[in-house]
């Protein structure tokens, strides 16, 4: 099935802080949605906390389970403090991998937020945790709500520390993940083209292939669970699969048209069968075809030091270290090749220029509120 061309958003709510929302607060949501009353990302939002904490935020609906959602974000700051942020201060998303939740499978946030001098963002994005990710009946959703739930966390970060008036460096944004949360780091850059400064992609997917999406016999372990029978709850649309592939040249293009600069980091293991290293290989060719920077880091037998590298399969190594070792020349301010992005983010554009044609319509990715909201756009005539 098909996303619906416009589905049900989520009003904006509080952030909270590690606790539950109250039912009174639930109850004053619906009847302002009832009253007409718009809640947009212009309205105020409360402080972010003062020190590392963990804050929920307002998700777009997931059309499998139709209803409210949220979704859990956890803050570190340079010293582990809002006081920490310093107009040199950059941000970066670190993404948890398939199953699992928080900032496990990714570099260590606190790491990331005292070397890089960066606000390092961990989201429980959507089916994080195994038993949504693995055991739901559900099909796995393979980087695109997952993507707009971590750009809108992203998006309340810079938000929030906009709103205290306290300065922080807009040219740099960051993303990294492993496996799961690499392919959910592309799918970030894919749909916010004009975002991030670089990004480090660690082991993940790059498509998703009829292999992974229908568990054909001798590939990949992965198991995303979707069917190809139309007529199937869990169906794969052919437009749903080409917007997963964030390798697709049509895509590419239209990402360079938009006038894209992401400085792309593909590291990959050349023995990884879980997160086929033939994909790496498609996804790094099809991006020097389009000419945009890219960087893959192949890691061979012959790479493995024990310590930063430990495997040229899926695990890859210490992926903290992967992340400096390979990128922080880019990402820090001493960096050799340090390089801040000079123009507006996807956020502060507010339009509907992120599009990506398929063989039904397109996708779009509205700004018009600031955080992102995407929809499915069926081609005039189409069933």
């Amino acid at each position: 099935m098909t996303v619906p061309a416009t589905a049900p958003e989520p009003r904006q709510g509080r952030i909270k802080v590690a606790q539950r929302r109250k039912p009174w607060a639930i109850s004053l949501s619906v009847l302002l949605v009832l009253c007409g009353l718009n809640l947009h990302a212009q309205d105020p939002w409360p402080d972010l906390p003062q020190n590392n904490a963990a804050v929920e935020i307002p998700a777009q609906e997931w059309p499998r389970r139709p209803g409210p959602r949220s979704v859990r974000v956890l803050i570190h700051y340079p010293g582990g403090m809002l006081a920490g942020v310093k107009p040199d201060t950059g941000l970066m998303l670190t993404l948890h991998n398939w199953g699992g939740t928080d900032c496990v499978g990714t570099a260590a946030p606190q790491a990331l937020a005292d070397r890089l001098n960066v606000v390092a963002i961990c989201v429980n994005y959507l089916q994080s945790g195994k038993a949504d990710a693995i055991e739901a009946a559900e099909p796995y959703d393979y980087g695109y709500l997952q993507a707009l739930d971590a750009l809108r966390a992203l998006w309340i970060v810079r938000h929030g520390l906009q709103t205290r008036g306290i300065v922080f460096d807009d040219g740099r944004i960051y993303s990294t993940g492993g496996s799961g949360g690499g392919n959910v780091t592309l799918m970030a850059n894919k749909l916010a083209p004009r975002t991030f400064t670089a990004i480090v992609d660690m082991c993940g997917m790059k498509k998703l292939s009829d292999d992974i999406a229908f568990h054909l016999p001798g590939g990949s372990t992965l198991n995303a669970r979707y069917s190809n029978d139309p007529a199937a709850p869990n169906y794969l649309s052919p437009d749903e699969q080409a917007l997963r592939f964030v390798g697709n040249p049509a895509h590419l293009e239209a990402m360079r048209q938009l006038g894209t600069a992401t400085k792309i980091f593909c590291v990959h293991g050349v023995q990884d069968a879980t997160c086929p290293f033939a994909d790496a290989e498609e996804l790094v060719a099809n991006l020097q075809a389009a000419r945009l920077d890219v960087q893959a880091r192949f890691v061979t037998p012959g790479d493995l030091d024990g310590k930063v590298f430990t495997s040229a399969g899926h695990p890859l190594g210490n992926r903290t270290e992967i992340v400096l070792q390979v990128a922080g020349d880019v990402l820090r301010t001493d960096g050799k090749a340090f390089v801040r992005r000079m123009t507006p983010t996807d956020f502060e554009r507010k339009d509907e220029a992120v599009r990506y044609q398929t063989a039904n319509g397109e996708f779009v990715i509205s700004y018009a509120t600031g955080y992102p909201v995407g929809r499915f756009e069926p081609r005039k005539g189409t069933p």
